[in-house]
This record gives structure tokens, sequence and C-alpha cells, in this order.
């Protein structure tokens, strides 16, 4: 029964995460985008804490470095994703999210010295086609889509420090300290720049949206499913979260995929998922 219901509430994850950035197009106008990702995240690592108060005695110290650190990668990674929304197109977003499977193995190759292969090289080049169709306008890549490719770089970066710092250490009592700090990284911008609460109910529904479902019962699912899956079927159907935010975007936020932008999503679905394989 669990190994039945394990895939199609990852699936649903992965739509969830797909709605977001539909979602939290219309609101980061009415709201600024640094106060909009605090309450985002206060509430999140609020409701997982709740949600299960003794995991502070599982939070030592090494955790709590190793947590912090992984927290500012993926702070990071959501701050340039969500600055970089508020400039282009919810399904241009998705799509270049996206790139972070393919940065991960270039970036583990410098720091790490991974191995690249001849078949990850050519990975790698139909994912920079994409990323041309994607992005480049006249003569320039856009500045929406260039913090949204920093953001994918990000991610990567945490993807690779979670690889690096997770195992035997706690995973929920990391989460919430990765969430936490993300509240705190994003707060301090916020209340620097003068921290505006949600305007109005339209904006509190997308943030406990994103802060209950999308982010601390996404992240709860995603660890749950894990146990019950193999790493490469977990990544090939999170991967379709780039698949719903297109399909969103297009449907129910009025935007219009040309011919350009269609040949670029396509190009990066298939180097995600040749690279998702190839890791196999």
């Amino acid at each position: 029964m669990r190994l039945r219901l394990a895939p199609i509430a990852l699936l649903s994850i992965a739509a969830m995460w797909g709605a977001s950035f539909v979602l939290m197009k219309d609101a980061i106008k009415r709201q600024e985008v640094n106060s909009f990702l605090f309450t985002r995240f206060l509430i999140a690592a609020l409701v997982m804490f709740l949600i299960n108060p003794r995991v502070s005695k599982r939070i030592t110290k090494d955790l709590l470095t190793k947590g912090f650190l992984a927290g500012c990668f993926l702070a990071a990674g959501y701050i340039f994703q969500t600055l970089g929304l508020a400039r282009t197109t919810a399904a241009v977003t998705g799509f270049l999210t996206g790139l972070y499977v393919i940065f991960t193995p270039l970036i583990a190759a410098v720091l790490l010295r991974h191995k690249i292969t001849i078949r990850t090289w050519l990975i790698v080049a139909i994912a920079t086609i994409g990323l041309g169709f994607l992005s480049i306008h006249g003569w320039s890549i856009g500045p929406g889509e260039l913090l949204v490719l920093l953001s994918a770089i990000a991610y990567a970066a945490h993807f690779i420090s979670l690889g690096q710092w997770s195992s035997g250490r706690d995973a929920y009592a990391m989460t919430i300290i990765q969430l936490a700090t993300c509240a705190l990284i994003t707060g301090v911008i916020s209340l620097g720049q003068g921290y505006q609460p949600p305007p109005d109910i339209g904006v509190w529904g997308v943030v406990i949206f994103t802060a209950v479902f999308a982010t601390a019962l996404a992240f709860m699912v995603q660890t749950w499913s894990q146990a019950h899956m193999t790493p490469t079927r977990v990544a090939v159907i999170l991967t379709t979260e780039i698949l719903f935010a297109a399909g969103f975007a297009i449907w129910f936020g009025g935007e219009r995929l040309t011919f350009q932008l269609s040949i670029g999503g396509i190009l990066v679905v298939i180097a995600m998922y040749m690279m998702v394989i190839q890791e196999a």
C-alpha cells in the first residue's frame, strides 16, 4: 500500500510546487519578495516544530552548523528564484529552475573533483541550447532569467551540501534548521527594507499554501517517499514540477508559450531526464 501511495504523494508535491509559481507570481506583485519569503518560511518552520516539538532534543551543534550552511544555499535559491519570478514568466521560471539537475554534477566536479563524462557534457550542451531558447531576448539575457539561473546554481549547491552532510543526521531536525535559516536571512533583509505583512486575504492564502503545503508538508512527504522508493524514481517524479509549472501558467496564469519557449522547455526537460537516468 505504501509503495503505491508514495509515487502519488510525490507527484502531488510536484504539482503543488508547479502551482506555486503561478500563485506567487500574483502575490509578489502586492507584497515585497523578501517580506513574502520571510512570512512563508517562518510559518513553515513553526508548523514543522509544532508537529514534532521533541525534535529540539535531537539538534546537536554539528547538525545546527551543517543545517545552517545548507539553509544559506537554500535561502539564496529561493531569493533569486522569487526575484526572477517577479521579472519573467512562471513557465520560464519553472524550466530554468530545473537546470539545477544539470548544474549539480558540474559543481560537484569542481568542488569534489568528480569526473565529468562525455555523456554529461552532451547533456550540458543540450541544456545550454535550451537555456538559450528560454532566456535570450535579442542579444541579451533578461534580468529575470539571469536571477532564476543563479537560483538554479544555488539549489545545486544546496543539493550537494545535503548529499555531503545529511548522512547520519536527523532529517527532520535538519529540515527545520534549514527553514529557520531561510526565515532568518529573508527576515533580516525584509526588516532592513521595511517589512511588509501580507496586504490582503489573497496574499495570506498564498503564504499559507506555500508555507504549510508546498514547504512543510512537501518536505515531510518527500522524506517519507524516499524511504519507500529509489532515489532515481524520486528524482524523475520531482522533475515533473517544471511541467506542472508550465501547464498551470498556461491554463490559469494566462501565459502563452511561444515556439521559441516551447523548444527551450523541451530541450531542458530532455536534458534533465537524461541526467537523472545517467545518475541511476
